[in-house]
């Protein structure tokens, strides 16, 4: 809750400031709110040293003329200057002061409730299944969760699971000991064992082969992992906190994902709504990102009220990775102090949630491979297999994948091979 110093200096001038408030309360204690809640209503006068370890809170001043944001100094506090045109901008500033940095940028009341649960959740020692759009904030949630947990202290590991490939996922995740493999001229020690004691971050788990999954399932279950090569399990203890931007339910019924995996993970499930249904929170993270984007500029370039209205009525397909590339590109372009509507490149492309036509043509594996031996000869074949699978698929790469019998992953880098060899 907004303690009453809050309320009777920040409320009394700037009402917004009730509900915008609770995006900090997580961050901060009434204490240093308080300090920061006795300087910004003040327009003259030298800001006090908050509680937040020296922290300097902002001297805020409400006045009519242009927004003016003055970063902090060594011996200066930040300074915001704005009037009623530029209030909502203004205020979306002071919070992300008063943030001081710590936690994701949020608004709405939506996030304000799915971040008291996630607070909720990191109190505890349960795994976490992290589900959402791309671009919604997946592994900004999983870092919260961590740092608001009892493991905060040790390591967070994030690991990309798209980004492995399928010969090599269980050697990085778990280890291997020396000659284990062609290449393993020492022993390793996986992120699992990195992460003892602390959380691991399994992104894009859906990727992950079946077998490496029934892997995961017994650190799951034993709370131990068995490095490649080696004879014995090593204990570990770990908590893990996984995310997929795709649909767990739906890759269980195509038998792409482990059913009892499954369970055992979705133990506190975390849902993030498209960035669209969160307009508060477009305010609260363009703000973030103008303040992140122009520091050490000598001006400060901020956001018209007809630009922000702009932000919010657009539908964001990319979500929070498209709305910095559309700020980073008006801050590119701007020629003034401020952008408006009119300066926003906004794409009206609607993505196509159909796969599109691979791009590995059809045409005869002749392109790809020349040689007569038999390798050369097997992979003609295995070429020849997938451009007719693509072609009868009509590119949708997960039907060809199953009617090859292969996993995606593995399609994936059959396909790279091929373009790589055609090009």
């Amino acid at each position: 809750m907004i303690n009453n110093a809050i309320k009777s200096s920040l409320v009394s001038r700037f009402p917004e400031l009730v509900d915008m408030l609770g995006s900090v309360e997580h961050f901060h204690s009434n204490h240093i709110l308080s300090s920061g809640a006795a300087q910004l209503p003040h327009i003259d006068g030298a800001a006090k040293s908050g509680a937040n370890g020296g922290a300097k809170d902002p001297i805020v001043i409400y006045r009519d003329g242009p927004f003016r944001f003055v970063p902090a100094t060594l011996s200066q506090p930040p300074r915001i200057e704005f009037g009623e045109a530029d209030k909502l901008f203004g205020l979306s500033c002071i919070i992300e002061c008063m943030r001081g940095g710590k936690g994701p940028a949020f608004a709405d009341p939506k996030s304000i409730a799915l971040y008291k649960y996630a607070a909720r959740v990191a109190g505890s020692d349960a795994n976490v299944m992290i589900t959402g759009e791309t671009g919604t904030g997946k592994e900004g949630v999983a870092r919260y969760i961590h740092e608001h947990s009892t493991r905060a202290d040790k390591q967070l590991v994030t690991v990309n699971c798209a980004a492995i490939t399928e010969t090599m996922i269980e050697s990085i995740l778990f280890g291997h000991k020396k000659g284990a493999f062609t290449g393993a001229y020492a022993s390793a020690v996986g992120l699992f064992k990195e992460a003892d004691g602390g959380t691991i971050f399994l992104d894009e788990i859906t990727e992950m082969p079946l077998e490496s999954q029934s892997k995961l399932l017994r650190v799951l279950q034993e709370g131990e992992i068995l490095p490649v090569g080696a004879t014995r399990h090593e204990k570990i203890d770990v908590r893990i906190i996984c995310a997929a931007n795709r649909n767990f339910a739906e890759e269980v019924k195509a038998g792409k994902f482990r059913e009892d995996l499954y369970w055992r993970l979705n133990v506190m499930p975390v849902e993030l709504e498209p960035l669209a249904s969160r307009p508060a929170d477009i305010v609260a993270i363009s703000a973030f990102m103008m303040m992140d984007f122009q520091k050490g500029h000598e001006k400060f370039v901020s956001l018209s009220q007809c630009c922000i209205d702009r932000l919010k009525a657009h539908h964001w397909p990319g979500n929070v990775r498209e709305l910095a590339n559309v700020l980073q590109r008006a801050l590119v372009m701007c020629d003034g102090d401020r952008i408006e509507a009119k300066d926003l490149m906004i794409s009206s492309e609607n993505l196509s949630s159909q796969p599109k036509q691979d791009a590995v043509q059809p045409g005869s594996s002749a392109r790809f491979v020349r040689g007569r031996d038999l390798q050369s000869i097997s992979k003609s074949v295995e070429y020849d297999a997938i451009n007719k699978t693509l072609e009868q698929t009509n590119g949708n790469r997960r039907e060809a994948a199953k009617e090859l019998g292969i996993s995606e992953r593995t399609l994936r880098y059959r396909m790279a091979d091929m373009r790589a060899l055609a090009a």
